[in-house]
């Protein structure tokens, strides 16, 4: 194993190393959070595939592959299918409006009532996703090292809180485009067509499995219509997502970049599905479907190719965990703190925005590694995420990027009826049923849309500086966020 070791060993130092020399890069407040807006199509579409396919859609998928067949490539392929619609429909216009966060984007549309709320939903969501990708840790490190799951998690955390909060979004890029790399090699070049020859092939596959494994519908209707729901809209309105869109050169780069990572996510859906499926023909009896990715990649790749494979999960996990860490914080500082500072502090007062933000991912980073430490079930952690962002402020996003009608007043009944049913339902049902995210959301939209005809209509005023920010002709946001009435 010395061989793997020392892949991973360089791989996690070379990790430290472009945090350090992001930091250099990392001098104002929009190098810090969105890097500079000035990413090509190039490193573009490589950062959003790598903030979208995580441990879930890596260790996960695969274990999807070995329950279920080709068919369990659904629930990547749904995240995909959401960054192809988020780019073609949205992008170009998320890119135009030079915000910082999802909640500015709202006090942009609304007139400036729904930013705290709205943050503090997204604020949740990004806490349990950067949390979720931190538990996985523990299942690399195992493989890896045979390390305690505590002090796997505080490895894997520490290394990107320290790259993360040494450089930001830059820091972050540049890691993402290694990891994007890496996981194309480890997983798509190396283990995809080592596992098929290992299982014999396809005529073999077939011959040893169920006709159902090679069903393409095969894990169920109701499973890939909540999946569609649950990620194609949570790829919509993210905040992880959106500040990615937000490192856009142009929105010409937003839309043919998003397109390209939406792209890709299919494919890897596909291939994390063929990975699993070959693994049931080689090891039909695992105690779980997710030990299917580490075992075979333990028992049946060579050294060297272990250890880039293992790198390439790791890199899936971090690239992940680092976008939602960010998300995380940017969001606490700018759209909780700073509204709750500029409440009590005095007006005009000067600070350093580049610190404060380096501290805001410092303190988020040590609660996610605490709250990952205290946690044991990721899918759990992770419906909780989505459930909550798609409930909550699915409607109030997209009806403020399409419905002119709709008000203040609308989007907050909104965000509050649809979380609070969210909630009750899964104490009612279950985290993991399908209920809370139905009705949540039919009860956000008819909240929506009932609030918003019974209320006086948006401000021609406001609804004017938002269409002339949708155009891409006024300047970026100020750093103080808080609109003028909270």
């Amino acid at each position: 194993m010395a061989v793997d070791y020392t892949v991973i060993v360089v791989y996690l130092a070379g990790m430290l190393a472009m945090g350090w020399w992001g930091m250099r890069r990392a001098k104002s407040k929009s190098e810090f959070l969105v890097a500079g807006r000035r990413l090509g199509p190039a490193m573009y579409s490589g950062t959003m595939a790598a903030i979208v396919l995580g441990g879930a859609s890596t260790i996960g998928g695969v274990g999807l592959g070995y329950k279920y067949g080709l068919s369990g490539a659904w629930m990547v392929f749904t995240i995909g299918l959401g960054i192809l619609a988020l780019s073609v429909f949205f992008s170009a216009r998320i890119a135009r409006l030079k915000v910082y966060t999802v909640s500015e984007m709202l006090d942009l549309r609304y007139g400036g009532r729904a930013g705290i709320i709205s943050g503090v939903v997204m604020w949740a969501y990004t806490l349990m996703l950067a949390v979720t990708s931190t538990i996985a840790y523990a299942t690399i490190f195992d493989v890896l090292f045979d390390l305690n799951r505590t002090v796997a998690i505080i490895l894997g955390g520490t290394i990107v809180v320290a790259y993360s909060t040494l450089g930001g979004m830059w820091s972050i890029t540049l890691t993402d485009m290694v990891q994007f790399v890496v996981k194309t090699i480890g997983v798509l070049l190396l283990l995809l067509p080592i596992a098929v020859v290992k299982a014999g092939g396809f005529s073999e596959m077939k011959a040893k499995l169920p006709t159902s494994y090679f069903d393409p519908l095969g894990i169920g209707g109701e499973t890939i219509f909540t999946y569609v729901l649950i990620y194609t809209f949570g790829m919509l309105i993210g905040q992880d997502i959106w500040q990615r869109v937000f490192t856009a050169r142009s929105d010409t780069t937003a839309k043919w970049g998003g397109t390209v990572a939406g792209t890709y996510c299919l494919v890897y859906a596909i291939a994390g599905a063929v990975i699993g499926t070959a693994a049931k023909v080689l090891y039909p009896n695992l105690g779980s479907a997710d030990d299917a990715f580490a075992t075979i990649v333990k028992a049946d790749l060579p050294v060297g190719v272990r250890g880039l494979v293992l790198a390439a999960a790791l890199a899936a996990v971090m690239s992940t965990s680092s976008g939602a860490l960010i998300a995380c914080a940017t969001v606490a500082n700018n759209d909780i703190w700073s509204r709750l500072r500029g409440a009590v502090s005095r007006d005009g007062e000067a600070h350093d925005e580049v610190k404060g933000n380096r501290v805001f991912i410092l303190i988020m980073g040590v609660g996610v590694i605490c709250t990952a430490i205290a946690l044991n079930n990721v899918v759990e952690a992770l419906t909780v995420a989505y459930n909550l962002l798609v409930g909550g402020l699915l409607v109030p996003i997209l009806g403020g990027l399409l419905w002119k009608r709709g008000t203040a007043h609308g989007a907050l009944a909104s965000v509050i009826v649809g979380g609070a049913a969210v909630i009750g339902l899964m104490a009612t049902f279950g985290i993991l049923a399908n209920e809370p995210v139905y009705y949540g959301l039919l009860s956000s939209l008819a909240a929506y849309v009932i609030v918003s005809l019974a209320t006086k209509p948006t401000d021609a005023a406001v609804l004017a500086a938002w269409r002339e920010r949708l155009a891409g002709r006024t300047p970026e946001l100020a750093s103080e966020p808080a609109p003028a009435h909270q």
